[in-house]
C-alpha cells in the first residue's frame, strides 16, 4: 500500500521533508471474532486516515463537490475498497502471533468504508489460516509499516466479539529501543545517499500491539 499512498500524495502536490516518517497517520481499532466453538477466527481491522490523506483521496476521486464535507451514498460505494487493492505477497501492516508463533491471515474481505470529520474510515476482515484455540495463550496482533511510511497508532481497547472470557490490552513500544534499532540500521546506510527510497525495515520496532488472552477451555 505504501507505493499507492505515496503517488497519491505526490501526485497531489503535498511535499514533505525527504527523511520525516511516517508520512500518513492511521487510528486503528481491532475486533477479535469467535467461531460458534470459541475459536479465534478472524480479526476486523478499522483504519481512520489522517484529515490531509483523506483531503488527498477525495480531491483524487473528485468528491464532496460542494465542500460540505459530506458524500453521496454513490461516492461512498465508489469509495469503498480505494485502499484494497494490494499487491501479491503485501501483508497489509497487520501481523498475528500465538504467542511468539506467526499466524498466517487471509487477504481482506468484507470491505466497507465511511467519511466524517474529514477523515475516510476503511474496515476489513482478515481471517486465520484455520480457526484457533488460545488455551490461555495470548493471541497478538501487531499493526505496523515496516518502513514507517505510514504509522499505525491502536485507539482504545481492543474488542473481542464471540466470547465474553477475554481480557484485551495494548502494549505501546519500548521508544528508546526502537530509536537504536532505526539508528543503527541507518548507520549501516551511510552509504546509501538515498534512505527515502531505501528506508530500513524498522517499523516493528515501533509496533503497538494487541494481546487478547482468553480464560482455558475445557
Amino acid at each position: 500500500m505504501r507505493a499507492a499512498l505515496a503517488g497519491l500524495i505526490l501526485g497531489a502536490g503535498v511535499a514533505f521533508q525527504a527523511a520525516a516518517h511516517p508520512h500518513v497517520f492511521v487510528d486503528t481499532r481491532l475486533d477479535v471474532v469467535f467461531d460458534t466453538a470459541g475459536r479465534a477466527e478472524g480479526v476486523r481491522i478499522s483504519w481512520t486516515y489522517d484529515d490531509l490523506f483523506s483531503l488527498v483521496i477525495i480531491m483524487d476521486h473528485e468528491m464532496d463537490a460542494d465542500f460540505d464535507g459530506v458524500l453521496t451514498a454513490q461516492e461512498l460505494e465508489t469509495l469503498r475498497g480505494f485502499d484494497m487493492n494490494w499487491i501479491a505477497g503485501y501483508p497489509g501492516d497487520t501481523y498475528a502471533l500465538l504467542g511468539t508463533a506467526p499466524l498466517a491471515l487471509s487477504g481482506p474481505s468484507e470491505w466497507s468504508v465511511s467519511y466524517a470529520d474529514a477523515r475516510i474510515t476503511s474496515v476489513h476482515y482478515r481471517r486465520f489460516g484455520a480457526p484457533t484455540d488460545l488455551d490461555e495463550t495470548p493471541l497478538v496482533v501487531k499493526v505496523y509499516d515496516p518502513t514507517l511510511y505510514n504509522g499505525y497508532t491502536i485507539i482504545g481497547e481492543p474488542t473481542v466479539t464471540g466470547r465474553t472470557d477475554c481480557t484485551a490490552e495494548v502494549v505501546k513500544p519500548d521508544r528508546t529501543a526502537a530509536d537504536l534499532v532505526l539508528q543503527t540500521a541507518l548507520d549501516a546506510m551511510v552509504n546509501n545517499i538515498d534512505v527515502e527510497a531505501e528506508f530500513p525495515a524498522v517499523g516493528e520496532a515501533y509496533s503497538e500491539e494487541a494481546r487478547i488472552t482468553c480464560a482455558a477451555r475445557s
